[in-house]
């Protein structure tokens, strides 16, 4: 299963699963993303971090690492 981390540039996506634990996936959820859920994929910096999402109608910039938490299908 790939992450949102691997995701290409336009792509919509639905969360299968998030990894991480306590107060990191608590914040993943409090941004709206949950499982089931479909994440579009706008940009991805030059160097991978951040990248920008649009989730439930708003933009959203997430670090590198916290892309790799989130399992998309």
């Amino acid at each position: 299963m790939k992450t949102l981390r691997d995701v290409a540039c336009g792509r919509t996506v639905k969360v299968a699963k998030l990894t991480g634990e306590g107060p990191v996936k608590r914040r993943i959820m409090d941004m709206g993303i949950t499982k089931g859920v479909e994440v579009f994929v706008r940009k991805v910096a030059p160097l991978g971090d951040p990248v920008e999402v649009t989730v439930r109608g708003y933009e959203l910039s997430l670090r590198k690492a916290d892309a790799e938490m989130i399992l998309v299908e």
